[in-house]
């Protein structure tokens, strides 16, 4: 999708939408042109986010799963995420015990190290969502059905890693928030 033609786009309909282009229509004209523009922009915030845009169209396919099951971790990320969860644990129990600020410390830096590696995989998993996104797109293009169901599940578990992955960021951004 071309960004530049989609903003160009939203912009002559909204121009179209005006609240200004209605002052003399009936209150019945003004309401579904108000209506209109709220539609409009919703549909310019999702197209213009590439995942919002993923999840609308795994959505409107009928695939979107997220939440369906309890998240489990990825595999490949275990490891990672035990160590993770440790770290967290031994925060809380430091700060419930008030201990010293260097240990603390401690534990803070390597909480926002682990973060940190998280965020990493995060961008990691977008670029591979818009791989995915643009196999779909080829799938659209040829006509082939099954690729692009396959393609639309491969966008479905990396969405499903994504949030679970965004999650752990978040848990972690809001421990270390506390004081």
């Amino acid at each position: 999708m071309d960004m530049n033609e989609l903003e160009t786009r939203f912009h002559q309909l909204s121009w179209k939408l005006h609240p200004d282009n209605f002052v003399k229509a009936t209150a019945e004209e003004r309401e579904l042109a108000l209506e209109r523009g709220s539609q409009l922009n919703d549909a310019y915030r999702v197209l213009r986010d590439p995942v919002a845009r993923v999840e609308y169209l795994l959505a409107i396919e009928g695939m979107r799963k997220e939440g369906a099951t309890k998240q489990q971790a990825p595999p490949e990320l275990l490891e990672e995420v035990f160590e993770l969860n440790e770290s967290l644990d031994e925060l809380r129990g430091a700060r419930a015990a008030n201990q010293d600020g260097a240990e603390m410390a401690a534990l803070r830096r390597r909480l926002e190290e682990a973060a940190k590696g998280f965020e990493e995989r995060l961008a990691d998993v977008d670029e591979q969502l818009m791989a995915a996104a643009k196999e779909w797109d080829a799938t659209v293009h040829s006509g082939d059905r099954a690729a692009g169901r396959a393609a639309l599940g491969r966008m479905n578990e990396i969405l499903n890693r994504r949030s679970y992955i965004r999650n752990l960021v978040r848990g972690v951004t809001q421990e270390l928030a506390q004081e």
